[in-house]
């Protein structure tokens, strides 16, 4: 079998079969990801057909020096940065429009449970750059070396925020448990970090 590099070389000499592998081989953990940071299935799906898109056409800038898995996350983060900062206006301009009496749908709904309520609380709470930074490193399992190549920042630099993010998600999720603002049923808001 061959390697992710080999693909990536036979796509840049041509071959553009070969990308289908590489689409095979991370389309599941960019989707994940995507659903993590997005908290959309639908958005999610939508943004990987465009990552892998994105992906294809700047493969000619892709450079060895780091992992091709640093690279494609570094493009679904700045895509789904992009979604975010889009959604922030859309729903500004829909606060200003929207009926009084509006009810969510049946979709949205359920978009809300994706995490438990504490978690999802912690995560509404988060810059987009400390969700990023959380999925990364606890969804996703990144190290931070690979982190800091996503975010093109400093390792040192990188793990400072992430011991910050972590503080103030752990509060976040004691603020929201304490409160009596919800209960926790599900053992997956148990996170460790």
């Amino acid at each position: 079998m061959d390697s992710i590099e080999e693909y990536v070389g036979r796509v840049k000499a041509g071959e553009v079969d070969c990308f289908e592998p590489i689409v095979e081989t991370y389309k599941k953990q960019i989707y994940i990801y995507c659903c993590r940071m997005l908290g959309c299935t639908q958005d999610a799906q939508d943004a990987v057909q465009d990552i892998f898109i994105k992906a294809f056409t700047k493969l000619n800038t892709y450079e060895a020096k780091f992992s091709f898995s640093s690279w494609l996350y570094k493009i679904a983060y700045h895509h789904c940065l992009n979604i975010l900062r889009k959604r922030r206006v859309r729903m500004r301009v829909s606060r200003l429009i929207k009926p009084a009496g509006y009810a969510d749908s049946v979709e949205e709904t359920l978009e809300r449970k994706w995490f438990s309520e504490p978690l999802e609380y912690a995560m509404t709470k988060l810059s987009v750059e400390e969700r990023n930074l959380l999925v990364l490193r606890v969804f996703e399992d990144k190290p931070f070396t690979e982190i800091a190549q996503i975010l093109d920042k400093n390792l040192s630099a990188v793990k400072k925020k992430y011991a910050r993010m972590k503080q103030k998600v752990i509060k976040l999720i004691q603020e929201k448990e304490v409160t009596g603002l919800c209960e926790i049923r599900d053992s997956r808001s148990k996170i460790e970090f």
